[in-house]
């Protein structure tokens, strides 16, 4: 199982200057070959490792960054185009590979056989090598200990300036727990995170991050009178400044309000976790029945909750911990009767659910949530496929 640790580093001015220019170079080369694939140019991972050298001749500064970065810009172009090239097959809304900003630092990620940590010291080579170094090997200083044994270091910055190193190690998987028939199931909602039903007639209520309001005010204001400077002049590059950093601290905000929930989820006494198959597509998806306030409240789900990275973390922690995940459809649930099936429209500004037919007053996401596990547990036995059952190290 591979495991991620990502750990805040310090460097010299020297070391950070290296950094930036290792990655303006990296950003440079992987936006020309874009550029060349927007004017047409046909795509070919094997071709366009050839044409470095190529590079090298015509920009001589490429010399002094490390290869091992160059070749993992090409890695990460072609993961870019085959992720086109599968949305293109599948029909769907391909959305070419975008150019990387200047504003934005460029992942450098190294090999982690080629990276050497002595105690709270890392060392990152640079390009060269004797009296063609151009560049010093940078030593930064860790803040905490590293894993072992190393798979990939992924160097990042952040709006703040800081930087920061991610460890992909292995590490051995636990083992499954014995399988006591035990589930809980969980719908993703609107309303609150996650709300669960389990197989003792437990109902967990899981919140979300709910001050992204604050922020968003404290952002829009920012917007707002960056919008009254003109552009690039002294007050808009230190409102852009200000601007980043809260971003930067909303979407920490958000990944700790993820990563507390999910660990609470994969912490409970049930074996097996029943996730509603939630596509983003369809939640944001414009609708002629759709009202503007139903609109407004899909696009909350897109980009306030991080459903689809609340679904990963849940997944390898459950793997951590032994637990199996698993997906099904939760079509119709919202609309169904968890008493009786009647089923009857619920747009999604109607929280509660009341059923003309047998009387029952719930809340939406607990009604749902009671009919995801019923249909999970009638699924259950010999006839069980096993395309419908998705372990955690699967995607949605």
């Amino acid at each position: 199982m591979l495991f991620a640790k990502k750990i805040r580093i310090k460097v010299s001015p020297r070391d950070a200057e290296t950094l930036e220019f290792m990655q303006t170079k990296c950003r440079a080369l992987y936006n020309w070959h874009l550029s060349h694939l927007k004017a047409g140019a046909r795509w070919s991972l094997y071709e366009a490792k050839k044409t470095l050298q190529q590079s090298r001749q015509i920009d001589p500064e490429l010399n002094a960054v490390y290869g091992k970065l160059l070749q993992e810009v090409f890695f990460r172009l072609d993961e870019a185009m085959q992720a086109f090239f599968r949305r293109v097959k599948a029909r769907e809304t391909p959305g070419f590979p975008r150019y990387h900003p200047r504003q934005k630092f460029f992942t450098l990620k190294y090999p982690g056989m080629y990276i050497h940590v002595q105690g709270q010291q890392l060392m990152l080579p640079t390009g060269g090598r004797g009296k063609t170094k151009r560049l010093p090997d940078i030593h930064a200083t860790l803040t905490e200990t590293a894993p072992t044994p190393l798979r990939e270091v992924a160097i990042t910055k952040d709006a703040e300036g800081h930087y920061y190193a991610t460890f992909l190690s292995e590490t051995s998987e636990s083992p499954p727990q014995a399988d006591d028939g035990s589930a809980v199931a969980y719908d993703l909602g609107i309303k609150t995170l996650a709300t669960g039903y389990s197989t003792t007639g437990r109902f967990v209520h899981i919140g979300g991050f709910t001050t992204y309001r604050w922020y968003n005010k404290q952002l829009d204001h920012l917007r707002s009178l960056r919008a009254r400077c003109h552009q690039g002049s002294r007050r808009y590059r230190y409102l852009t400044a200000v601007y980043h950093r809260v971003s930067e601290k909303k979407r920490r905000k958000q990944r700790d309000s993820l990563h507390k929930a999910s660990a609470f989820l994969t912490r409970q006494a049930e074996r097996a976790i029943v996730l509603g198959d939630l596509s983003q597509q369809q939640m944001v998806r414009k609708s002629r029945k759709c009202t503007k306030r139903t609109q407004g409240l899909h696009r909350s789900v897109q980009n306030e909750w991080g459903l689809y990275q609340f679904v990963q973390m849940v997944q390898y922690k459950a793997q951590r911990t032994g637990k199996t995940v698993y997906v099904i459809s939760e079509q119709y649930t919202s609309k169904e009767c968890s008493e009786c099936g009647y089923r009857q429209d619920m747009p999604l500004w109607k929280r509660t659910y009341h059923c003309p037919q047998c009387g029952l007053v719930m809340d939406r996401d607990e009604n749902s949530a009671r009919n995801i596990l019923a249909r999970f547990l009638a699924r259950l036995g010999p006839y069980l496929e096993r395309d419908d059952v998705l372990s955690e190290s699967s995607g949605i």
